[in-house]
C-alpha cells in the first residue's frame, strides 16, 4: 500500500509536530521564516509516566522555551502509538492525525538530503520504508521489519544483568568482547574455505557463549545480534530497490555499539548507512511536514 505526501512549501505560522509515545513525547516545530521554506525548531524530548502526560508536558515546555504563544501556532500534527489518547484538540488548536510510517519516510528524507532511501524506525521494534520523492511529493512503502529492536535489548539485558537504560548497556558494552559471546566464521573454517565472505562476520550470535563471559561482553553480545538483525533486512530491502541508500532513524540509531555495527558492516555489503543529525527525531519531523492534501 503506498501513501503521497508533500513537503510543505509555505507556513504562515508555526507548525507543530507530536510524536506521542507510551511513556514519553517528541515534539517539534517548524516556522515560516520568510523565503517559503520551513525553518526547523530544535526538537524536544519529555518522558513522563502515561501518554497525557507526556503529551501535554511536551507541549507547554516546547511552547515555553520558544516563546510560542497559542496564536502563533497553525496546526499540531500527531503520530505515535500514543496519538489516539489525545481525544480532543489541543488547547482548541488544528489537531491533525499523520500514518506513523508515512512520517519515518518524509522525516528520513528530509534528514538525510535525499531523494530515495529506505528509512529504518529503530524503536522498541523495526520498521522499513521505501520512501522516494517524485514532483515535490514523497511516495512512502511500508515494507514491513522485525520485533527485533530496542525493546529486544532492554528487555534481555534486564533479565539476564539486572540493567534496563540505554546509558547503562553503553557503559557496560564499551568493556565487553564478542570473541568470548559469537562465533565467526573463521571459528568454524579453514582460511579462504568461504569464498568472497569476510571470515569475522557472525556465524552464531551467542554461538560461543564462554563461561566467563563476563556483563560488559553479554552485553554487548545482545546489542550486537540486534544491530546484526536489523543490519541484515535493512541490506535485502535495499537490495530489492536496486539502492545503497538506507537512513537510520529512531533512539536506537544512535546508541553507540549499535552504530558502530553499521560503520563497520555497510562497506562489507556495499551499503551506506546514514545517520543523519536528529535521526531520533525523524518521526516527529516527517509528522510536522506532512501534507494529507496532497493524499
Amino acid at each position: 500500500m503506498k501513501s503521497k505526501e508533500s513537503i510543505t512549501n509555505q507556513m504562515n505560522k508555526t507548525v507543530i509536530g507530536i510524536d506521542v509515545g507510551g511513556s514519553a513525547t517528541k515534539i517539534v516545530g517548524f516556522r515560516d521564516n520568510g523565503d517559503g521554506e520551513p525553518l526547523l525548531i530544535t526538537p524536544q524530548y519529555v518522558q513522563a509516566a502515561d501518554p497525557i502526560t507526556s503529551l501535554y508536558g511536551a507541549f507547554g515546555k516546547f511552547a515555553a522555551q520558544n516563546n510560542l504563544q497559542l496564536t502563533d501556532i497553525e496546526r499540531v500534527m500527531m503520530t505515535g502509538v500514543g496519538a489516539s489518547y489525545a481525544q480532543q484538540p489541543i488547547y482548541n488548536l488544528d489537531c491533525r492525525s499523520v500514518p506513523e510510517f508515512s512520517s519515518v519516510g518524509i522525516g528520513g528524507l528530509y534528514l538525510s538530503h535525499l531523494d530515495e532511501a529506505i528509512i529504518v524506525s529503530m524503536g522498541t521494534g523495526t520498521a522499513l520504508i521505501h520512501a522516494k520523492r517524485e514532483n515535490g511529493k514523497v511516495n512512502t512503502e511500508y515494507l514491513g521489519g522485525t520485533g527485533v529492536g530496542g525493546g529486544t535489548l532492554l528487555g534481555l539485558t534486564h533479565k539476564i544483568l539486572g540493567v534496563d537504560t540505554f546509558e547503562h548497556i553503553e557503559q557496560l558494552c564499551r568493556d565487553g568482547d564478542l570473541a568470548n559471546v559469537d562465533l565467526r566464521i573463521s571459528d568454524i573454517s579453514k582460511k579462504h574455505n568461504y569464498t568472497g565472505i569476510n571470515e569475522s562476520l557472525t556465524a552464531s550470535n551467542f554461538g560461543k557463549l564462554s563461561d566467563m563471559a563476563t556483563p560488559g561482553d553479554i552485553a554487548l553480545g545482545i546489542a550486537n545480534m540486534v544491530a546484526e538483525t536489523v543490519l541484515m533486512v535493512s541490506v535485502f530491502a535495499a537490495r530489492s530497490y536496486h539502492i545503497r541508500d538506507v537512513v537510520l532513524t529512531g533512539n536506537l540509531s544512535t546508541m553507540e555499539p549499535i552504530a558502530k555495527v553499521f560503520q563497520t558492516l555497510g562497506p562489507l555489503f556495499d551499503i551506506n548507512f546514514i545517520t543523519p543529525e536528529h535521526a531520533v527525531f525523524a518521526t516527529v519531523i516527517g509528522a510536522a511536514l506532512f501534507n494529507e492534501t496532497e493524499n
